[in-house]
């Protein structure tokens, strides 16, 4: 029995680690990273700012098996000025209408350089000397406030791309934006439940959805939701890909359109 045990939980390990090889290549849309983790020579940066460059619009997630939507917004990220690993966020959450505050922790736990740099179509940021590009991966739990309607902990792995410039500046790396699979700031882990203790999968990330199911994102060049999962709050993606070149054409009166999370 134990010979049994022991051989299921390492063929369970590798079939983790295949899978979590897998993803770092498709998200790094395969460019080789070193081996080495530099993650103490890049404590002097504070990465925040690319955490929430996107607009919220194509920062896409699900929730639970059926891939209900769930939208994030990371609201303020700030440095740990007594740990240069840690970083304070506070956000929203909502699903099916129901919003949520949580507040939580991102704490960086590796930095890998790519081994080659990339310069985009062209080569047209050869120009912008760029000193280094790679990943980070972080571990992060959001937690909910409890008071609050359907809440709970988020918690997983954080992976980020980004460049350093000659300016010492770090930058979202969104250099390889044309490609089809490009994604960035993928959140990739479970929900839990303080009421019931049940735990969803659940993951977001920029212009694509990581690790959903295979019939999900039909898209090519750009982010597509099958129609099976039109009613888990994916309609209007739909539509706004039906109705390519601002063919919806939506009122604009005086009056600013309040944004879900204010």
């Amino acid at each position: 029995m134990k010979l049994l045990i022991w051989t299921l939980l390492l063929f369970t390990n590798i079939t983790i680690a295949q899978s979590n090889e897998k993803f770092l290549t498709d998200f790094m849309l395969e460019s080789e990273l070193k081996a080495e983790n530099v993650l103490d020579n890049y404590n002097q940066f504070d990465f925040s700012k690319i955490w929430s460059k996107t607009e919220n619009d194509n920062v896409y997630g699900i929730i639970g098996e059926e891939h209900q939507r769930i939208q994030i917004k990371l609201i303020s990220i700030k440095k740990n000025p007594n740990n240069p690993n840690e970083y304070f966020v506070f956000g929203k959450s909502n699903v099916k209408g129901t919003i949520c505050d949580f507040n939580g922790i991102i704490t960086l736990t590796e930095i890998k350089e790519v081994k080659e740099l990339h310069f985009g179509v062209d080569d047209e940021y050869a120009d912008k000397k760029i000193k280094s590009q790679g990943i980070l991966i972080a571990d992060y739990e959001f937690k909910e406030n409890n008071k609050q309607k359907n809440s709970g902990i988020y918690n997983g792995k954080f992976y980020s791309k980004w460049y350093l410039n000659s300016k010492n500046q770090i930058k979202y790396d969104d250099i390889e934006w044309y490609s089809d699979s490009y994604t960035n700031n993928a959140f990739v882990g479970i929900w839990e439940s303080y009421s019931s203790g049940k735990e969803k999968i659940c993951n977001w990330a920029d212009y694509r959805v990581p690790q959903a199911n295979k019939d999900f994102d039909i898209g090519a060049g750009e982010f597509s939701v099958s129609e099976k999962y039109w009613d888990k709050g994916w309609l209007d993606i739909a539509l706004k890909n039906q109705a390519p070149n601002k063919a919806i054409i939506r009122n604009k009166g005086k009056e600013k359109i309040k944004k879900w999370w204010e």
